[in-house]
């Protein structure tokens, strides 16, 4: 199983330079994802690469700082607002980084694309007019 992040253009973009080596998330994928494509949010929103899953590391937000600060390419005070009143917080480690050549519109790809708060499950996206079972 795959989903689609939205992730901060800034964020997006440090994934695929290989500088961020975590992803920050207060929720928890329900089902195993192996593949995450990375919705580059407002103003570029494209699909601009994927990434692999090392593991996925659940702790408080201190802990998760303690251990990821380093690679996870955010200041202390946004990452703290960030997980504000959460007690468990998750940091998607990235294993390998495939940045497409043409960035995607998510809306060539789905009929009635809404960018996900947080994730959405899909298939392989092949290209931009192929989609293997969302």
């Amino acid at each position: 199983m795959n989903v689609i992040l939205s992730i901060k253009p800034q964020y997006a973009n440090a994934i695929i330079t290989g500088e961020k080596k975590v992803e920050f998330r207060k929720l928890a994928f329900k089902r195993e994802v192996k593949k995450v494509y990375i919705y580059s949010s407002a103003p570029e929103q494209r699909i601009i690469g994927y990434f692999i899953i090392e593991d996925i590391i659940s702790d408080s937000p201190k802990g998760l700082w303690k251990k990821f600060k380093k690679v996870g390419v955010i200041n202390e005070g946004d990452f703290f607002e960030y997980f504000s009143n959460k007690e468990i917080g998750y940091s998607i480690r990235i294993k390998s980084v495939k940045k497409f050549r043409n960035q995607l519109d998510p809306k060539q790809i789905f009929a009635d694309f809404v960018p996900p708060q947080s994730y959405m499950y899909c298939g392989e996206i092949e290209s931009s007019r192929t989609l293997k079972a969302c």
